[in-house]
Parts: structure tokens; sequence; C-alpha cells
């Protein structure tokens, strides 16, 4: 299976407090009072008025993102982190290869990254989009590491993450909707598909 993120990541509170008001900014719940804002090119564009640019090839140490942070949006990132750390994710898998990439800013500045990496041979704390969460102060908990601790495993494209988030769906919805079933007694093979256990690369 596919997994596919380009996210801002935040404490709800900020995010929600530099989105009002936008056409585009679709915030989508995680744990611990995170959010995160599926970055489209529609967002990008209603953010800085310029049309998103996007890097040719694959990603790569020396260029980490496919979606280009020019002056405009990482300046308006470095803004918005002057309230509290905030996170660039991105991440790209298919077929069990990939990578992953994470930058984060605090106080004005980058503070961390940006961090690539498509081996994801270390330890997973030090995973970039893991390392990055910790920045951010999401705390362990009793899921496999901070990417699946927050719910960044639930969605696997942008287009979930919005509709996530446009219909108001909390980090813990499956497990919710599985108990509620089961309180029921509904029948198990009328359950919808939930998602699978976090495996080696840090998505189901």
């Amino acid at each position: 299976m596919s997994y596919q993120l380009s996210a801002v990541v935040a404490d709800v509170e900020l995010l929600r407090e530099q989105t009002a008001g936008l056409d585009h900014g679709v915030l989508a719940a995680l744990r611990q009072d995170f959010a995160l804002l599926p970055v489209t090119p529609q967002l990008v564009e209603e953010l800085t008025g310029e049309l998103p640019d996007f890097a040719p090839g694959e990603p790569e140490p020396g260029r980490p993102f496919h979606l280009v942070l020019g002056p405009a949006l990482a300046e308006l990132l470095a803004r918005w982190s002057r309230q509290g750390p905030v996170a660039y994710l991105e991440a790209g898998f298919a077929g069990g290869l990939g990578h992953q990439a994470a930058v984060v800013w605090l106080g004005g500045e980058v503070t961390w990254g940006p961090c690539f990496d498509d081996a994801l041979d270390r330890p997973r704390a030090e995973w970039p989009i893991n390392s990055a969460l910790a920045r951010l102060g999401a705390e362990p908990g009793s899921w496999i590491d901070l990417f699946a601790e927050l719910g960044l495993h639930l969605e696997r494209d942008t287009a979930g993450w919005l509709a996530h988030g446009r219909r108001g769906l909390t980090a813990d919805y499956w497990d919710e909707l599985a108990e509620e079933w089961e309180s029921e007694q509904s029948d198990p093979d009328q359950q919808p598909e939930r998602p699978g256990p976090v495996g080696d690369w840090g998505i189901p």
C-alpha cells in the first residue's frame, strides 16, 4: 500500500488561529492536542499569493522536500512559530520503499532540520517525522512511536486528511467506532476495515 503526506503539524489552537477564515485551511485532529494542516496547492496559493513550486525528481538529502519551501511560505511558517513550534512534514512510500523529511521552526526561525531519510535504519525515535514531533512536544505512549501515537497513520494521503478534517473526526475515530459496534454486538464481518498495525516503515 502507498502512503503520502504533505502537512504542517502544530498545536491545534495555534493552527486554528492562523487558519481562521481561510477557504483552504482544513485542520485534522491528532492526539495530544495537535492538529494536522494538509498542504495543498490551493492552500499554498491562498497563504502566499503564489503558485506552489515542486522539485523535479525524487527528494534527496540536498533537496529533502517535493514541495519547494520558497521564501514566502517559509517566512509564513516561521512567523507562525512565534506562538509555538511548527513542523512541516513530508513522506512518500510505495511497496515498502520511500522517504520521510521534516523541518521545525520555533521563535521565528528554523531550529531543527531539514532532515531527510530514505533508509530508516536508525532507531525509530531518530526518524525525521518522529524527531520533529518530539520537538513539537509530543510524548510517547502506548503506540509504537510518536508517528502512530499522534495518529499520523490513520489517513494515507492528502485527500484522506482533508476528508478527516471536514468530517470533524478525532484521531481515535476508528477505535471509537469499533467500540460502539462491539457494544451493539455487530457482526464483525460487517465492520469497516480499520487501519492495521504500524509496520516497520512507520505506516500500516
